[in-house]
């Protein structure tokens, strides 16, 4: 934000000389950039009655209290920006009867002219104001310190840069243009990945996420008119939304994905919100395979639990047929399909498995043959062959092609393609899965902190296998499972041929989410490296758990948080019904191994 003062600094310099007097504009560039904000004071004092600029840390009083570097921190720029206000949460106990009596304010302060926290507001609140998700609440409780009639959220993670902030103006004139039926009530701004170049991982997620911010949501918002809030730069209309029930909402694990309900709240408040490709800011993403897995984990949960929202449920009624499933699709239809990717694969493989293992498959062949029923001898060798999950990556190969040419984007599809990318996605498509359908089938999504920081450093073994075990590790060796006992017990459908087009497809997915995380992971094929790893791997299993032993230090204390979801009687009753698909295999023991004579019963 600090651009936008500079811009608008600079700006209101320039009205003043005239348009051709080109010596006096570029000395008025130099002064601007060796003397910063003493260039002028009436400029300085107009920039700071035009903007403000509210930061929200609600842990800001803990960290004077504690003297961390951090406050530190946050006082030195507030000395440094005269314009520049913190918002956070003060907790004040007192002494009353005997008794420690809590109260809690939220407080906006601002440096004065001694470097001291000068206090601007104190509301005093009814209590404590973490009830629900901590990004959100944090967002609600600085809402209403802030001034004027636009707003833009800021993210941690965001930058910008000097020419993009001069479009700022123009931006804040969309407001009062004509974008359909109604006043746009949010401004949409693309983005610009800038992290990209750190590794192959983090250019798969910038080409991905650009592709998403660009294509997709220029066309969410016209003609399909379904952009929401994606936690981008968006400049919301302040009056439209702080009337309406503020910019996000906070319950708990339901609202885990905060941004996109602030673009719910507004669609259903017959407001209208846009895309503007004119504008960019630079955005910093995940870069590392774990950081890149929980950042996806936490937005499949959060679809997960959008499906279970009643704002969706409210939009798919009073949308009309073709917003309706253009929104589907663009949300949580995404997620849907996806899990009904994997599903596919797996009862194509378990009803292979069942045919080959009971025997049904080659006297029903057998029957075709004798018939010469061709269309029931092509419907029995069905073929698995494409990787859906490869498919994913078609929207950004149509972002490449209309950003950069069609030249540019096959050398750059080609060069991702040898880094891997098919890989990556295809791992992508395992937790989008696992994290949707678990939280579809027991909910309790958490909200995870990413970090988001440069990790190019090497992974641990066991840190590798707690986070990917239950979504990727488990369902891989399941599926190579499967494909191993068909190929021992199939009937003849086509020789090893048929065989390799059936299976290939399946295998690329079981070994993409068995190796992915070694393959991707720095240093990951240095021995010294594996040696460490196998001694840090044993002395976890190998630690008891206990009360306060986290899951990072103990495999016992891991184990009981990953079968937290099914200490009810529902999560247990669904795990039950989805393990007896296993029945299959016990099922073909008896048969192959003749374990009850020549009785087939079921029993």
């Amino acid at each position: 934000m600090m651009y936008y003062r500079k811009a608008i600094m600079l700006q209101s310099y320039l009205e003043r000389i005239s348009p051709g007097d080109t010596e006096a504009t570029l000395s008025a560039k130099e002064a601007f950039d060796t003397q910063g904000f003493e260039l002028s004071p009436e400029a300085r004092a107009q920039a700071d009655l035009k903007f403000t600029y509210v930061v929200t840390c609600q842990i800001y009083g803990k960290q004077k209290e504690q003297q961390k570097p951090e406050a530190a921190d946050i006082a030195m720029l507030m000395q440094r920006h005269e314009a520049l206000r913190v918002a956070f949460i003060d907790v004040v106990e007192t002494l009353k009867e005997g008794r420690v009596h809590t109260e809690y304010y939220s407080k906006l302060v601002k440096a004065d002219d001694n470097g001291k926290d000068k206090e601007i507001y104190s509301v005093k609140l009814p209590g404590d104001p973490k009830l629900g998700e901590g990004k959100p609440e944090n967002q609600n409780h600085a809402i209403i310190f802030t001034r004027g009639s636009a707003v833009q959220t800021i993210d941690m993670n965001q930058d910008n840069y000097f020419e993009e902030a001069l479009k700022m103006r123009n931006l804040l004139e969309e407001f009062y243009h004509d974008h359909g039926i109604r006043p746009p009530t949010i401004l949409g701004v693309r983005e610009h990945v800038f992290t990209g170049s750190v590794s192959s991982l983090a250019s798969f997620m910038s080409n991905q996420e650009t592709s998403f911010v660009t294509l997709g949501q220029r066309v969410l918002a016209n003609p399909l008119k379904v952009r929401m809030h994606y936690g981008h730069p968006d400049v919301f209309d302040r009056v439209f939304h702080i009337t309406r029930g503020g910019i996000s909402k906070a319950s708990r694990v339901i609202n885990i994905s905060e941004d996109i309900y602030a673009g719910f709240n507004s669609t259903l408040r017959q407001g209208n919100i846009t895309h503007h490709e004119y504008i960019q800011v630079g955005k910093g993403r995940d870069v590392g395979l774990n950081q890149i897995a929980v950042f996806e984990g936490k937005v499949a949960s959060g679809n997960g639990e959008q499906v279970l929202s009643r704002d969706i449920y409210r939009l798919g009624q009073l949308f009309d047929f073709f917003r309706m499933l253009s929104f589907y699709f663009t949300t949580v239809g995404f997620y849907f399909c996806t899990m009904l990717t994997v599903l596919t694969v797996y009862i194509f493989l378990y009803g292979k498995i069942y045919l080959a293992l009971s025997g049904a498959g080659e006297s029903i062949m057998e029957k075709a043959n004798v018939l010469q029923n061709t269309a029931l001898t092509a419907a029995l060798n069905t073929q698995f062959l494409f990787q859906i999950g490869v498919f994913t990556a078609i929207p950004m190969i149509l972002g490449f092609i209309l950003e950069q040419g069609f030249l540019r984007a096959v050398v750059s599809f080609i060069t991702m393609q040898l880094q891997l990318c098919s890989v990556f996605f295809t791992f992508s498509l395992g937790t989008r899965t696992h994290y949707f359908g678990r939280t579809i089938l027991h909910g309790g999504a958490k909200y995870q902190a990413t970090g988001r920081g440069f990790v190019v450093q090497h992974i641990k073994f066991s840190a590798n296998y707690r986070l990917y075990s239950r979504s990727h590790f488990v369902k891989g060796l399941e599926v190579a499972l499967l494909l191993v006992v068909y190929a021992a017990y199939r009937y003849d459908d086509g020789g090893a041929l048929g065989y390799i087009l059936l299976s290939v497809s399946s295998w690329f997915m079981a070994l993409s989410w068995l190796f992915a995380p070694y393959v991707f992971n720095p240093s990951g094929f240095e021995w010294q490296k594996t040696v460490e790893d196998f001694r840090d791997w044993t002395n976890w299993l190998l630690y008891r758990g206990g009360i306060g032993v986290k899951g990072e230090e103990s495999w016992e204390a891991w184990w009981d948080g990953e079968l937290e979801h099914i200490r009810t009687f529902g999560g247990r009753l669904m795990e039950i019904l989805l393990s007896l698909r296993f029945f299959i295999f016990q099922y073909g023991i008896v048969y192959k191994l003749h374990a009850s004579g020549d009785d087939t019963s079921l029993t």
